[in-house]
């Protein structure tokens, strides 16, 4: 069965974005940047990657599921169709128009979510916001968290809802030079036996673009070329 990861920057105290949905906050240089790029075409919207020289293979996922309010900076900046390479499903109670490109539900999420899952095909990428990663919690099966070295203090958070405490295991841990750190989580129900922080072996990476900068919730996008945050 495909499995829905949340792939997302956070801060230290568990913000993916300021109070008014911004990211400026975050790291805007570092060599996590080309790296993750690199590692994690799949979530780099299309624009970007002409921009900055990589190419989505698909290799890791095929679709992506987020929030209207995810989606919106994007259409605002002119692009519509920001994952054309990927399936786009967003989801909105009160939006009833989209580009063709875009699967506009109102459906509930989970319900969306476990039909995608049992469809053929590569993983989900949950790109925000907290409002939805809230709401599919219980069908998360990977969180992979870029946790930068900073403190908001408010903003919005990795998750919203209510109180319920859900468990999960770290798999694996990475850290880059200016501190941020890649970690990945399995749900405690669902990980292995005995599993636990593991030390994975990485390729060298090469740069595909010296200014990468941090542009929202698991997205990089090149600092000089002047692009709004999608």
């Amino acid at each position: 069965m495909r499995e829905l990861t949340y792939y997302v920057a956070v801060s230290l105290d568990g913000r993916i974005a300021a109070p008014d949905g911004t990211w400026d906050a975050f790291l805007t240089e570092g060599d996590h940047l080309a790296a993750l790029a690199a590692e994690y075409t799949d979530t780099v919207p299309a624009h970007v990657q002409r921009l900055i020289g990589v190419q989505s293979t698909q290799d890791r996922f095929d679709t992506v599921v987020m929030g209207w309010n995810t989606y919106l900076p994007g259409l605002e900046e002119g692009h519509p169709s920001p994952y054309s390479h990927l399936r786009q499903v967003v989801f909105s109670r009160t939006r009833t128009e989209a580009h063709p490109d875009i699967e506009l539900t109102s459906e509930d999420p989970v319900e969306v979510v476990r039909r995608l899952k049992r469809e053929e095909g590569k993983g989900i990428y949950l790109c925000g916001g907290g409002q939805l990663a809230g709401a599919l919690i219980e069908e998360i099966d990977r969180l992979v968290l870029k946790v930068n070295p900073i403190v908001l203090g408010d903003g919005i958070p990795l998750f919203a809802g209510d109180y319920t405490p859900r468990r999960f295991a770290l798999e694996s841990t990475r850290r880059f030079e200016l501190g941020v750190l890649l970690n990945e989580y399995l749900p405690k129900d669902r990980a292995s036996a005995g599993g636990g922080r593991t030390e994975r072996q990485y390729p060298e990476r090469v740069d595909p673009c010296p200014h990468l900068v941090e542009s929202g919730p698991g997205l990089v996008a090149p600092g000089p070329c002047e692009l709004t945050p999608v």
